[in-house]
């Protein structure tokens, strides 16, 4: 199993009291919540796929009680309670199977300089340590006068918020590493798909042992021994037309122990898989494997996506996940809008609307193992909700057209977390204000197993910090590096506690987020190489410029949609039709 520790830790100071380790042993999210109804058209995602026109979603303690019909009693208990109206459309949260939130706050790579192949060549482009490794590093290394980390802090805010403003509630955790040896994934606001501390929903697994990435036998034993999902990077890249061969396709065919023989079971969540031939997702298939789809940034990267309709005759269940934001959608709405136009215009309505929407609830929950308690508004489930302005139309589409303005209501495990001043107060969570597409809007942020440290930020403080420190990149790096170069004596006292961001797409951590599996033997190996400094490589403080922080919206970015329009390497239907969708 993973070496990650589950205690809970500040971000920075003294290992935690007594008190502070049991609390850790707590779900994150525990079932808390107020009791409430919800009013409007209600899209259940249940397995019946049942909308009812005019309905009401009563909640307590953080779950469903019941979804009913307006018309209907109330559940008891709920007689003396009005249903608040909505006046719009209720969903269940919308789920990210991937993205690298830590790097969330990083602008576009705008234009992608080339059409790449693999993962192994555009981490290799000068760019890519400029724009993407180097910032990072800077910003999750940087220490105040008094040894803390000061931008973690205000990252985590920052990308935490720019999910929930794009109706997620659930997403990949960020890591964080200690200089005490100590790992473990940050406690925050959205549902940690690697930390959840509760039985109910089974944590899964994105990194393995460097020991178990090199043998292909140790990685199957590993996965069996997996009680939720492994969300696993494979296949990054492509496989070129009329070719049976190339790097990304060997990232798969490393899977195969023996003829016929798969390290691939109903554990295992391929993200990506852009470089795997129609065959392949056969064999995915028939081992029960399930995949995450990110159609923007492998078409930003590469041109080209995975198969698609090569995983629906497969019968392989697929999820949605927006990458990140150098190469992928501002937020998991962005990227269901992406898999609509590549449906409609290069599949041929391939996916329905209602397909693409199951991707981003239904069947990310049931990747995760969390279907019996996440991913449908049902009696019985966790009460997270997405709520959209408006109860005309297609249900499935409507929420696939919707703008980030659209946005009424986000709830998290029955905690109204983001939405209009109006029904944030009306439900009980009046917080921090902002504006969204020049519309006001309101977050609520407190939360009992809050790390204090990023409890102490806001919204506004976070994207303050974020900017300066942006802008001022090259002086945090010289500052970093005059700190580094500093000895320390044998008689200086220990370093307190502190953390910094375990960014495994630059630095060894112990733990691989991609498994370098030998194809052809000991020595060919498949996987791309970490991103290294090489001799002689300059200084981040000479190559860093100022940079923009990326904004929170596309309602809020002037320049996200005539970005899109001049990638080169996007389907024309993209470049020109994503505008017509915000």
């Amino acid at each position: 199993m993973s070496p990650i520790k589950r205690q809970w830790y500040p971000l920075a100071g003294p290992a935690p009291s007594a008190s502070e380790a049991t609390r850790s042993a707590q779900p994150i999210d525990p079932l808390a919540g107020p009791k409430l109804a919800l009013a409007g058209r209600i899209v259940t995602m249940d397995d019946a796929f049942t909308v009812i026109a005019d309905g009401v979603v009563y909640v307590e303690h953080g779950a469903i009680v019941a979804v009913q019909e307006r018309s209907q009693a109330p559940p008891e208990g709920f007689a003396q309670l009005i249903p608040l109206a909505t006046r719009g459309t209720i969903y269940p949260g919308l789920i990210e199977l991937h993205n690298h939130l830590a790097f969330n706050a990083l602008p576009r790579w705008s234009p992608v300089p080339k059409r790449f192949e693999h993962r192994g060549q555009w981490t290799e482009h000068p760019d890519y340590r400029k724009l993407i490794s180097g910032p990072m590093t800077v910003i999750g290394k940087y220490r105040d006068s008094a040894g803390k980390p000061a931008l973690i802090a205000p990252l985590v805010r920052y990308v935490e918020c720019k999910c929930l403003l794009g109706g997620v509630t659930t997403s990949q955790g960020i890591k964080l590493n200690s200089n005490a040896g100590i790992q473990r994934y940050f406690r925050g606001i959205l549902r940690n798909v690697e930390q959840t501390d509760d039985p109910a929903l089974p944590e899964a697994q994105a990194r393995i042992d460097d020991v178990d990435a090199g043998s292909a036998h140790k990685f199957m034993a590993r996965l069996n021994k997996e009680q939720s999902c492994f969300l696993l990077h494979l296949s990054e890249g492509i496989t070129p037309p009329d070719s049976e061969d190339s790097v990304a396709r060997r990232h798969f065919l490393a899977l195969e122990v023996a003829r016929n023989k798969w390290a691939i079971n109903e554990k295992l969540a391929a993200i990506h898989a852009a470089g795997l031939l129609d065959e392949d997702f056969a064999v995915l298939g028939q081992h029960h494997g399930t995949m995450v789809w990110s159609p923007l940034s492998n078409l930003l990267l590469y041109g080209a996506t995975a198969h698609m309709e090569a995983t629906r005759h497969a019968q392989v269940r697929i999820g949605l996940g927006s990458d990140w934001s150098p190469s992928g959608s501002k937020n998991l709405l962005g990227e269901l809008k992406v898999a609509w136009l590549y449906s409609q215009h290069l599949l041929a309505g391939f996916f329905s609307a209602r397909d693409l929407v199951a991707m981003a609830t239904r069947e990310a929950a049931a990747i995760l193992k969390w279907d019996k308690a996440l991913g449908a508004i049902e009696a019985g489930k966790r009460a997270d909700i997405l709520v959209i302005a408006g109860k005309d139309g297609d249900p499935y589409e409507a929420l696939i057209r919707a703008k980030e303005t659209s946005i009424s209501l986000v709830m998290i495990n029955g905690v109204a977390r983001y939405g209009t001043p109006a029904v944030m107060a009306a439900l009980g969570s009046k917080g921090e204000t902002l504006r969204v597409g020049g519309r006001t809007r309101c977050l609520y942020l407190q939360q009992d197993s809050a790390d204090p440290d990023v409890a102490a930020v806001s919204l506004c403080e976070a994207r303050t910090a974020l900017r300066k420190a942006f802008r001022r990149l090259p002086q945090l790096a010289r500052e970093l590096e005059t700190a580094t170069a500093a000895p320390r004596s044998a008689l200086d006292a220990p370093e307190p506690l502190a953390w910094s961001l375990a960014l495994d797409e630059i630095q060894d951590s112990g733990l691989d987020l991609r498994p370098r599996l030998p194809y052809s033997g000991p020595g060919d190996f498949t996987g791309p190489e970490r991103v290294s400094l090489r001799a002689g490589a300059a200084p981040l403080s000479e190559i860093l410029q100022p940079i923009e922080l990326d904004p929170l919206t596309v309602a809020d970015d002037p320049s996200f949609l005539s970005d899109i329009a001049a990638q080169p390497n996007l389907p024309e239907a993209i470049r020109s039709g994503l505008a017509e969708l915000y």
